[in-house]
C-alpha cells in the first residue's frame, strides 16, 4: 500500500530506491554489503560464531563450581536454548544470502525486530526475556568481531561502484561518524526518525550531495527492509511503496533536477559579483581533506571552515598524533594551491563524540556542556598537539587557526597563550611555521556577539557560526527533534544580532564571514547580502546554487530595504518586509 511520510528536508533532490533498514544496534557494528558470490562464506562466518558461543556456554556450564547458585546454571541453560533455536539464525542467514548484508549487520537487524516484538508483550516475565536474547546476540557479535579482526581486509569492503545505486538508508538516527562511514558507499539517500535541519548528521548528508529527509517520526518502524521508496529532498516527503504512476512522475522530476544541476556547472568559473558590481567571496566548508578538491573545482576561493574533529571520529585506535594531523592539514593546504584554509580546532561534545578507540571518547552530550574550546582547554596537551600540527602546515600555505565557541576573556587569553606556547615548542625543535599565522574566532554564542569589540581587538578575522548562534539565542537544542520546529533563522532577534556583528566588523575593517548553514541556503542569500555580508562559507555542494542568487542580486537595493525587516517584530509585519526585500 502506498503512503507518504513527512519530515524535515535537509538535502535537495529526488531519490528513488529500495530501503536498507539499519537498526540502532547495527550502528554499533561494522556494516557493509558483501561481494556477489561470497554469500555462503559470510553465512558460514555467522554459523561459526554461533558454534563458538555454543562451545563457550557449554564450557561455562561444565566449569561451574559445586556451590554456584542454581540460578547461574539456569541462566546458562536459557542462553543455550536461545542459541540452539534455529529461528535466531534463520532470518540473518536469509538477509546474507538475499540482501548481501554482512553477518553482524544481518544479526543486529534480526535482533532489533525481535526486541520490538518483545516490547509489545504485556507479560512482565516474558518481556524480560528480551534481555536474554540481546545478551546471546551480543556474544555472537563479539565472536563475529573477533573473526573480522583476523580476516577482514580492504578487499572485503566494497567500493562505491559495487554497492548498487538504488539503496536508501533508513535508520532511527545516524551519528556523524556513521555518516562518514557511509560516504564510502554509493547510497542514494537517507531517511531518519530523528534530527533537525542543522544537526551535524544533516550537514554531512548534504556533503554527500544526495537527497535526505530527517525527523520522519517512526519511519524506521513503518518502512520495511526492501520497500521501494521515493525521497523528495526539497519538500521533506518520503513516499513508501509508490505505484508505477507515482514512480513515473518522480522520475521526470528527478531528470529535471539533474538537468538543472548540470546547467549550474556553467557558473563555476564566472566572477562572483552582484548586478551592481559588488564582489562576493565564496568559501567552502569541508569535513575531510579530500573534500578540498571538489571545493576548488566548484570555484571556492578558500576553505572557510575545515571541521577538524572529523579526523578524530570513528577511530578504532588512539587519537591522531601530531604527525598524522600535520599530514592531513598539509594535504588540505596543498590541495587549495595557496588559497586560505581556516582550520577550526576540534569541536567535540554535543552530538559529536571522539572515536571509541580513545580513552577520552566520553565527551559531553549537552550543547551547553563541555564542548569545543571548553573541552580543548581541559585537555591542553591534546590542544597543543593540534596547534603545533596546524602551525607546521602553515609553512606550506595559508593555513589559519579558527577557535570555536569562545565567550569569556579568560578563554580567549588562555587560547592565545597556548598558541604562543605551541610556537615556542616548534621554534625549539627547529620546525618551520608561519610566525604571523592569522587567528580567528567563531561568533556563535550571544554573549560573544554582545561584547564583539573584545573579539575585534584580539583576533585577525571573525566567522559567524549561525547554527549554534541560533540555537543558543533561542534556547533550542538543534539536534532535538521535539523542538526542531522552533529553530527559526528569521527570528527578529537573530537577524538583528547578525546585522550588529557584520556592521561592527565592517566598521572596524576586520574580515567577517558566515560559515553556518544559513550561508549555504539559497533562499537566505539576498537577506544576508542585505545585512552587509560579503564573505559566505558553505558546503561546496551549495556553492553554485548560492552563486546563482548572488549574480541576480542588487546589494544597494537590498540594503535600502533591510531596515524594514530589522524593525519588524510582529510575524505579519516581518513577512511583508521580507517579501519586499526578496522580490
Amino acid at each position: 500500500m502506498t503512503f507518504a511520510l513527512h519530515g524535515i528536508p535537509v538535502s535537495n533532490g529526488i531519490a528513488i530506491g529500495k530501503a536498507v533498514l539499519i537498526s540502532r544496534a547495527a550502528l554499533e557494528v561494522s556494516h557493509y554489503l558483501i561481494e556477489v558470490g561470497k554469500e555462503e562464506a559470510e553465512a558460514k562466518k555467522l554459523l561459526d560464531a554461533f558454534e563458538q558461543v555454543r562451545l563457550e556456554l557449554a564450557q561455562l556450564r561444565q566449569g561451574l563450581p559445586k556451590d554456584a547458585p542454581q540460578e547461574m546454571a539456569a541462566f546458562l541453560d536459557v542462553h543455550g536454548m536461545i542459541l540452539a533455536d534455529p529461528a535466531l539464525a534463520e532470518k540473518p542467514l536469509k538477509l546474507i544470502r538475499t540482501q548481501r548484508l554482512n553477518a553482524a549487520w544481518a544479526l543486529t537487524t534480526e535482533l532489533n525486530d525481535l526486541l520490538e516484538q518483545f516490547a509489545e508483550i504485556e507479560d512482565a516475565y516474558l518481556k524480560e526475556r528480551a534481555n536474554d536474547i540481546r545478551q546471546v546476540a551480543e556474544r555472537v557479535l563479539k565472536a563475529l568481531n573477533a573473526q573480522q579482526k583476523e580476516t577482514l581486509s580492504d578487499s572485503d569492503v566494497l567500493s562505491p561502484s559495487d554497492v548498487g545505486a538504488d539503496a536508501i538508508i533508513v535508520a532511527h538516527d545516524i551519528a556523524p561518524h556513521d555518516m562518514l562511514r557511509f560516504k564510502e558507499h554509493a547510497f542514494t539517500g537517507f531517511v531518519t526518525d530523528l534530527g533537525g535541519k542543522t544537526s551535524h548528521t544533516a550537514i554531512v548528508a548534504r556533503s554527500m550531495e544526495i537527497p535526505a529527509v530527517v525527523g520522519v517520526r517512526h519511519a524506521s518502524e513503518m518502512i520495511r527492509h526492501g520497500d521501494w521508496l521515493v525521497i523528495d529532498g526539497e519538500h521533506g516527503v518520503v513516499v513508501v511503496a509508490p505505484d508505477e504512476q507515482l514512480l513515473s512522475e518522480y522520475r521526470v522530476l528527478q531528470e529535471k533536477a539533474i538537468q538543472a544541476t548540470s546547467k549550474l556547472q556553467e557558473l563555476k568559473h564566472s566572477r562572483t559579483t552582484t548586478v551592481d558590481h559588488v564582489a562576493i567571496e565564496l568559501l567552502a566548508n569541508i569535513e575531510l581533506p579530500e573534500d578540498a578538491t571538489q571545493a576548488v573545482d566548484l570555484g571556492a576561493i578558500g576553505v572557510g571552515l575545515f571541521r577538524s574533529e572529523f579526523l578524530f571520529m570513528d577511530r578504532k585506535q588512539a587519537l591522531p598524533d601530531e604527525e598524522q594531523q600535520y599530514q592531513e592539514y598539509r594535504r588540505v593546504v596543498d590541495l587549495m594551491h595557496g588559497l586560505p584554509v581556516n582550520i577550526r580546532t576540534i569541536d567535540v561534545g554535543a552530538d559529536k563524540a571522539l572515536g571509541s578507540g580513545s580513552d577520552l571518547s566520553e565527551t559531553g552530550t549537552s550543547p551547553l556542556g563541555l564542548r569545543a574550546i571548553r573541552w580543548s582547554l581541559t585537555e591542553p596537551e591534546i590542544f597543543l598537539t593540534q596547534l603545533r600540527a596546524i602551525l607546521r602546515a602553515s609553512a606550506h600555505g595559508q593555513a589559519r587557526i579558527m577557535i570555536p565557541m569562545l565567550a569569556h576573556v579568560k578563554e580567549i587569553d588562555e587560547t592565545l597563550r597556548l598558541i604562543e606556547k605551541a610556537k615556542q615548542q616548534l621554534h625549539q625543535r627547529g620546525q618551520a611555521f608561519n610566525p604571523n599565522i592569522q587567528v580567528g574566532a567563531m561568533i556563535e554564542i550571544p554573549a560573544a556577539a554582545l561584547v564583539l569589540p573584545l573579539f575585534i581587538n584580539r583576533f585577525d578575522f571573525l566567522s559567524i557560526g549561525t547554527n549554534d548562534l541560533i540555537q543558543y539565542t533561542l534556547a533550542i537544542d538543534r539536534a532535538d527533534h521535539a523542538v526542531a520546529h522552533l529553530y527559526d533563522p528569521f527570528h527578529p532577534a537573530i537577524l538583528n544580532l547578525l546585522f550588529s556583528i557584520i556592521d561592527q566588523a565592517k566598521r572596524s575593517n576586520i574580515p567577517v564571514a558566515v560559515c553556518g548553514e544559513m550561508a549555504g541556503d539559497p533562499s537566505m542569500t539576498k537577506l544576508l547580502l542585505g545585512l552587509g555580508l560579503t564573505d559566505f562559507s558553505m558546503h561546496f555542494s551549495q556553492l553554485l546554487l548560492v552563486k546563482r542568487e548572488i549574480l541576480k542580486a542588487d546589494v544597494g537595493l537590498l540594503k535600502s530595504r533591510i531596515g524594514a525587516v530589522l524593525r519588524a517584530i510582529e510575524p505579519e509585519e516581518q513577512a511583508a518586509a521580507l517579501e519586499i526585500l526578496l522580490s
